[in-house]
């Protein structure tokens, strides 16, 4: 929109602003108590996010987000991952049945496709790639115990039945760009910050707390003031398995 169309919009907001402000005040209602009250809070609150801007905000530079970032994330290695396929029946004979099936050389996609109750049946029982954390810990327990080609020798019980399992391949994920990581890193490290101010400033106060009675209170930990958040990092969510997942 042109400036010349959108500054008189602007000014016109802002006299109206300051005319209900004058007639406000006129009224006497800047000396009602409650009033009073809510003004205090939010200077209050204009003064705490003065101080954390002031604070954090150099502390927080993209050097000092890259070198988190080297340290940290950089050349790690990622989360191990696993490709495995499952099949699920109601009992633990039936799986004991296809576990000696397999043993003779039957196919597994074939009998997952076959016997398996699971949803995923019909793609041979491929769950795709998953980490440990994705699965309910019996499954992922046996899962990542196997080397890529072996199928568990013995059936594994969960709450939704009885699993063989076989592993096709394990790798690691390759951890996150700087650029994937930059928004998440940044957001920790200002809170870090935000706790080291809050901190620092408990240390320099003198604070009396006291019960709704009167009474004198016991020490609490005090909540952070709030203060304005980065934009969110995107994030990517980890796969599900059919069944299986937590």
């Amino acid at each position: 929109m042109p400036g010349q169309v959108l500054y008189p919009m602007v000014l016109d907001q802002l006299v109206d602003r300051e005319a209900l402000t004058h007639a406000a005040r006129k009224d006497g209602l800047d000396q009602d108590p409650a009033v009073q009250r809510q003004m205090a809070a939010a200077s209050d609150r204009a003064l705490q996010t003065a101080l954390i801007t002031k604070e954090v905000g150099p502390q927080v530079s993209e050097q000092a987000v890259r070198a988190r970032y080297d340290q940290e994330i950089a050349g790690k290695p990622g989360e191990e991952e696993v490709h495995a396929r499952h099949i699920l029946v109601p009992t633990e004979a039936e799986a004991k049945d296809i576990i000696a099936q397999l043993k003779k050389g039957g196919d597994f996609a074939a009998l997952a496709k076959q016997k398996s109750k699971d949803p995923g049946a019909s793609q041979g029982g491929d769950l795709g790639f998953f980490k440990k954390t994705d699965m309910v810990p019996e499954f992922a327990d046996a899962a990542f115990a196997l080397k890529p080609g072996q199928f568990t020798q013995t059936p594994v019980h969960t709450q939704f039945g009885w699993h063989v399992i076989k592993v096709d391949e394990r790798k690691r994920d390759e951890p996150p760009s700087f650029e994937q990581a930059h928004d998440e890193l940044r957001q920790k490290m200002i809170q870090e910050d935000v706790q080291r101010v809050v901190a620092d400033a408990r240390k320099d106060s003198t604070i009396e707390r006291f019960n709704l009675d009167g009474s004198p209170a016991h020490a609490a930990p005090a909540a952070s003031p709030e203060t304005p958040a980065p934009a969110p990092a995107p994030t990517t969510a980890p796969p599900t398995a059919p069944s299986t997942a937590k």
